[in-house]
Formats: C-alpha cells, sequence, structure tokens
C-alpha cells in the first residue's frame, strides 16, 4: 500500500487590478497629459465629418465678426473704443478668478484702483493744474513698465528656442512659461495704459477748452506754453530732459508727452482679449444648439 503524504497548498497571489495600479501610481505631469489626450481621441474617434462642420463654422463667424467688428470701427470709432475698453478690463477678470491666477488678480486689482483714480481726476471740472501732469506721469510709468516686460519676456522665449535656458540650469518649460507671461502682461498692460491715456486727455483737452464737439475750440495759447497743462515748457524741442521730452504737435503747438515706439503693434491684442471670447462663445453655442461635439 503505497504511502501517500498530503502537503499544504501555498496560497495563491492575489493581483489587483490594473485599473488600481495605476490609481495608486503617481503618474508625472506628461504622463497624466498623455493619458488625457488618448482618452479625448478615443472619445472623437469617428467624428471627422463634424470637425469639419465644427471649423467651417468657426471660420464663418470669424470672417462675419471680423466685418462686423472693423465696420462698426470705422462708423463709430468712439463706442467700439469704449465697448473694447471695458471687454478688455472686464473678460480678463472672469477667467482669473475661475482659473484662480492670485497673481495677475493682485496685478489687475492695483492697475485698476489706480487708473480709476486718476481717471475721476481728469473728469473733474474745473480741472486742477496738477491733473495734466499726474495722468502724464502715471501713464509714463505704465509705458515703460510694459515696454520692460515686453521686451524680457520676448527675449525670455528667443533664448529658450535656442536653447541658452541650459546654461542657468532652467527648464525649457519654466523658462517659456516666463516669457509667455511677461509678453503677455507687457502687452495687456501696456494696451490699456494707451487706451485710457487717450480718454484722459480728451476729457482735459475738452475741458482745458483746446477741443469742442463742433471743432471750434475755445481758447487759444502761445507756442512756449503746454497744450496739456498749460504752464511754461521748461525743455526746448531739441532738448534731451532727464524725465520728459517736448514734441511739437501739427498745429505748431508743444505738448510733452511719451514716444509710444510699439503703440500700433498692441492692436492686435484688443482683438485677441476682447473679441475672441466672444466669438468662441457663439461658435460654441451654435455647435450646442446643432448637436455638434
Amino acid at each position: 500500500m503505497a504511502a501517500g503524504v498530503a502537503g499544504k497548498a501555498a496560497p495563491a497571489l492575489e493581483v489587483p487590478p490594473q485599473h488600481e495600479q495605476i490609481s495608486h501610481t503617481k503618474l508625472s505631469v506628461d504622463d497624466e497629459w498623455n493619458l488625457q489626450q488618448e482618452r479625448m481621441y478615443k472619445m472623437h474617434r469617428g467624428h471627422e465629418s463634424m470637425h469639419v462642420e465644427m471649423i467651417l463654422i468657426f471660420l464663418c463667424i470669424l470672417i462675419i465678426a471680423q466685418i462686423v467688428l472693423v465696420q462698426w470701427r470705422k462708423r463709430h470709432g468712439r463706442s467700439y473704443n469704449l465697448v473694447t475698453l471695458l471687454q478688455m478690463w472686464v473678460v480678463p477678470l472672469y477667467f482669473t478668478i475661475k482659473l484662480y491666477w492670485w497673481r495677475f488678480l493682485s496685478m489687475w486689482g492695483l492697475f485698476s484702483l489706480i487708473t480709476s483714480y486718476i481717471l475721476f481726476r481728469a473728469t473733474r471740472k474745473p480741472l486742477s493744474g496738477r491733473t495734466p501732469r499726474l495722468v502724464y506721469k502715471w501713464f509714463l510709468l505704465i509705458y515703460k513698465l510694459s515696454y520692460a516686460f515686453g521686451v524680457v519676456g520676448y527675449l525670455a522665449i528667443i533664448f529658450t528656442m535656442c536653447g541658452l535656458h541650459l546654461f542657468f540650469k532652467i527648464k525649457a518649460r519654466d523658462s517659456m512659461d516666463f516669457g509667455i507671461v511677461s509678453l503677455f502682461y507687457g502687452l495687456y498692460y501696456g494696451i490699456m495704459g494707451r487706451d485710457f491715456a487717450e480718454i484722459c486727455s480728451d476729457y482735459m483737452a475738452s475741458t482745458i477748452g483746446f477741443y469742442s464737439v463742433s471743432g471750434m475750440p475755445t481758447r487759444s495759447l502761445s507756442d512756449s506754453i503746454c497744450a496739456v497743462c498749460g504752464q511754461k515748457i521748461i525743455v526746448e524741442l531739441d532738448e534731451e530732459g532727464l524725465i520728459e521730452n517736448t514734441y511739437q504737435l501739427s498745429c505748431s503747438h508743444v505738448w510733452e508727452r511719451s514716444h509710444i515706439l510699439y503703440g500700433q503693434i498692441l492692436d492686435w491684442l484688443r482683438y485677441l482679449v476682447a473679441w475672441q471670447p466672444m466669438v468662441i462663445g457663439i461658435v460654441q453655442g451654435i455647435n450646442y444648439s446643432l448637436g455638434l461635439e
């Protein structure tokens, strides 16, 4: 009779499901981004014709909006500038609160507070003799700061694209983020300062009497008097001032102002910040009504 020895069976190893392993594994930023892209690709697989319709709708709305905005600016430039400035002032506030961009929100709040006070002083009647110089000083400071931020941001982007960030042991993503943020700050506050400066100068010129709606000014002054503040010119036309330079207008009067070199370059940001979100919102509404995803 054969004798058998009964041995104890080894315990079975329990292998956790794959999704549990992934859930307990800490993914890197790049892996998480790739995973999201893969999920998005699987979700929209087979929707090629629908995507073509969405692209055509977007292009049509973009062209129509561009035509409408150009005609509005040409026929009613004052209302267009006011509405655009209001949108540029309010639209970033919505995104900063929604995305928790507290750094931009703090800078936006400081700029809005001081600019509101400057605008209040510029619209008072009678106009104080110190107000024009106060307005000039503030927007000159905004111009210089925005110009510096723009140049630094642009150079940071160029250095990152050329690989020079490696000499300072800085990651490419951090260097590029710094450049883009600095460039945006410079462009955004540059165009905001320019638009508010134009509003303040129009109000002050109308109050002083050098401008009227009918086109006939109520005051005139000699060539040696500043056309903004009404004070005597200190720096001559051909001299270089320490803080302010003197410029001559087409009417032979002189005006102390900053020479904004890149003013026209900022116009594209006006459309990007103020009107592009509205265009995208209209496109999203049309796509939702037609059942496009």
